[in-house]
């Protein structure tokens, strides 16, 4: 008496091929459009600022004055492939990693 008897349930109708597939579309909608904003609100513009620094990083010249990501701000005496040389003060020149550049400032910043 405490238990109750169990009944099978019947099947449910079946539905049609294409609605079952609509509904499954609709249902992927909302996770399709989170990837649609992501993208555009922080993939795209990190790609876009990559670019820029390495355009900044290519065209850097003696003479330039920049600022590192340390902190340091200088004038680039000697360009290789790989580092700066980078004059801090009168005759103290230090040896940086070229990624280390953030910016380049505008002539005569620096005194």
């Amino acid at each position: 008496m405490l238990i109750s008897s169990a009944y099978a349930q019947t099947a449910p109708a079946a539905t049609a091929a294409g609605s079952d597939l609509s509904s499954s579309l609709m249902s992927m909608l909302p996770l399709l459009l989170m990837f649609v904003v992501l993208y555009f609100v922080m993939i795209r513009p990190q790609m876009k600022r990559q670019k820029e620094h390495k355009t900044m990083l290519e065209s850097l010249a003696k003479g330039d004055e920049v600022a590192t990501s340390g902190g340091l701000l200088g004038k680039v005496t000697q360009l290789s492939e790989q580092q700066v040389g980078l004059e801090i003060a009168g005759g103290v020149i230090v040896q940086i990693q070229r990624s280390a550049v953030i910016q380049v400032l505008p002539k005569g910043s620096l005194k």
